[in-house]
């Protein structure tokens, strides 16, 4: 018996597109997203300065033209933050997933998948012309997933991976 919700092809499989349906956050969603990046940064021994700071910095975020926070499940367990900014180099908007993360308990059933792909359609109606992300190097599981959905740190027709650079300005 074949399913009344249309599907897309990723990968060769066909996948239901409102599997884990996706909604952009508002501002009254700011602490929801701040208590799931700050769990994220918790999970993995990062420094975080905690839902409350979080939350009002979201308000403010979320409610202008640079930042998108997007969630998945009812009560939400995942996110996506996108950041947009002018770029020289195109003739719309740099987009860069800044945030994906997904409750440990609920990983491996496409959540995150639902994510990635709502990103990619909003940095496209944006009129973004890539999404980039930074991904730890030692990080394989991550990086293999984005690799899966066609995500590459060579540039075309380079031989070499990019890098990612910072310095702690503070």
């Amino acid at each position: 018996m074949q399913s009344a919700e249309p599907v897309r092809k990723y990968a060769e499989v066909a996948i239901p597109q409102q599997e884990h349906p996706v909604r952009q956050a508002t501002t009254s969603d700011a602490a929801a997203v701040a208590e799931l990046l700050d769990a994220f940064n918790r999970e993995f021994d990062a420094p975080s300065p905690g839902t409350d700071v979080l939350t009002a910095r979201l308000r403010l975020l979320i409610g202008g033209d640079h930042l998108v926070a997007l969630l998945t499940g009812e009560p939400a367990v995942g996110v996506a933050v996108l950041t947009f900014r002018p770029d020289v180099w195109h003739e719309g908007p740099a987009a860069v997933l800044d945030e994906l993360y997904v409750r440990p308990g609920l990983r491996g059933r496409r959540f995150g998948h639902a994510l990635l792909e709502e990103a990619c359609r909003l940095a496209r109606e944006r009129g973004a012309d890539i999404l980039a992300i930074d991904v730890d190097g030692e990080d394989t599981d991550t990086r293999r997933f984005y690799e899966a959905h066609g995500f590459a740190n060579t540039e075309p027709g380079a031989a070499e991976p990019m890098f990612y650079y910072y310095r702690d300005l503070v």
